[in-house]
């Protein structure tokens, strides 16, 4: 008799979607602080202050005044029109508020946008390494993610090294700047290579501006601002980095028609929307005048710069990165496998951080140490380092 197969299973689109590796981390760090030990915490993501007041504040306020209903499923119209002035004073992105959609943070605006624009079979270029979920975003659309190592791009050419790993089923580039791990950003030069590669071959731009307002050497430049990109170009922003709302899920993401279309059907049917006192908060912090982002952007190279000399002083070899919040420095000094060097840094000196293979095969042989803490943090890091290579 023929065996019946079970009606007991998952979709298949989700077989190759795994988990983030850096909650693994976390909850190893959570352990062994249960256990009473000190750990050295270097491997989050989250802001080094609170959010601030008077976002908090609002949030409160629309609380207390009832706005507690269902909002617009694409965003209150107030925070629309504020994200179009953002978008077209800062990032010279010029848009509509029909053109413009509030998210549960900017995964939920990546998710929907790889979901929109890639069928099974498809490829997506992504520059590695690359922040941890974006493999699994492709994968999860049932399409191929091919890594491109940026510093190779970089160094032999941004267009001649896609159209190398390029191939005739390749649909999307996810293009990140600054870049999460390795700090990289992409110069103007360099973003209109990849519109001029996005263009020549019919490509659609997935860009994600996370950390758009954290640059130290030169500036952020949004690749949907070049001629001919904004009806090719998703782009992704987020709240948490620049104004400290990790749990918030604030985000929004922008397009233009077809893909406005499709992101708003993703969002209706997964969320129906973001929390009305959530973007009640949105609305304030929109209102955080450029000096005080500009002080928290020094208070970051601060702390950048202090890790980074601690780990070159001790042989793990790294660049000051040029944006975002996080070093990577070369970590085969303690081994040459990052997972076994990020365990045995864990277990002998307790310094929690973020194998670099989990970002990538070009991300082997590294480490992540988030310097998004205290002074005091990266102090006693620095000095636990010390001991360890002592």
């Amino acid at each position: 008799m023929a065996s019946r197969q079970s009606g007991i299973r998952l979709a298949k689109r989700l077989d190759e979607v795994g988990f983030s590796d850096i909650v693994k981390v976390r909850d190893k760090v959570v352990e062994l602080r249960a256990e009473g030990h000190k750990v050295h915490g270097m491997h989050g993501g989250e802001p080094y202050f609170e959010t601030p007041g008077d976002i908090k504040y609002a949030a409160i306020q629309a609380l207390v005044e009832n706005q507690t209903h269902y909002p617009p499923s694409t965003g209150m119209p107030p925070l629309r029109k504020a994200l179009v002035e953002k978008l077209a004073a800062k990032n010279s992105i010029r848009v509509t508020p029909a053109e413009v959609l509030a998210t549960v943070g900017s995964s939920q605006g990546l998710y929907a946008a790889f979901q929109s624009v890639l069928n099974p079979g498809d490829d997506a270029l992504i520059f590695s390494p690359y922040w941890t979920p974006i493999r699994d975003l492709v994968t999860g659309a049932q399409a191929r993610p091919l890594q491109v190592a940026t510093i190779s791009a970089r160094r032999n050419g941004i267009r001649k090294t896609l159209e190398n790993f390029s191939t005739p089923q390749t649909r999307a580039i996810y293009y990140n700047t600054p870049q999460n791990p390795g700090g990289v950003v992409f110069t103007r030069a360099e973003a209109e290579e990849v519109a001029a590669f996005a263009i020549e071959r019919d490509l659609i731009v997935i860009a994600d501006e996370a950390y758009e307002d954290l640059v130290y050497e030169g500036t952020h430049f949004s690749i949907a601002s070049l001629p001919g990109m904004a009806e090719r170009t998703i782009t992704c922003f987020t709240f948490s980095k620049t104004y400290a709302m990790t749990g918030w899920r604030a985000g929004y993401a922008v397009a233009k028609e077809p893909f406005m279309t499709a992101l708003r059907k993703i969002v209706l049917y997964t969320t129906n929307g973001v929390a009305t006192p959530v973007q009640y908060a949105m609305l304030q912090a929109l209102t955080m005048p450029e000096t005080k982002i500009a002080r928290i952007r020094e208070e970051y190279r601060r702390r950048r710069d202090l890790l980074v000399a601690g780990l070159n002083e001790v042989g793990l070899e790294c660049e000051p990165p040029a944006g975002a919040f996080y070093a990577f420095p070369n970590a085969e000094k303690i081994h040459k496998v990052s997972r076994t060097a990020a365990q045995i840094l864990l277990d002998k000196a307790h310094i929690a951080t973020v194998p670099g293979s989990v970002f990538g095969g070009q991300g082997e042989g590294h480490l992540r140490f988030g310097y998004a803490v205290t002074i005091k943090e990266i102090e006693d890091c620095v000095d636990a380092l010390r001991a360890f290579f002592k």
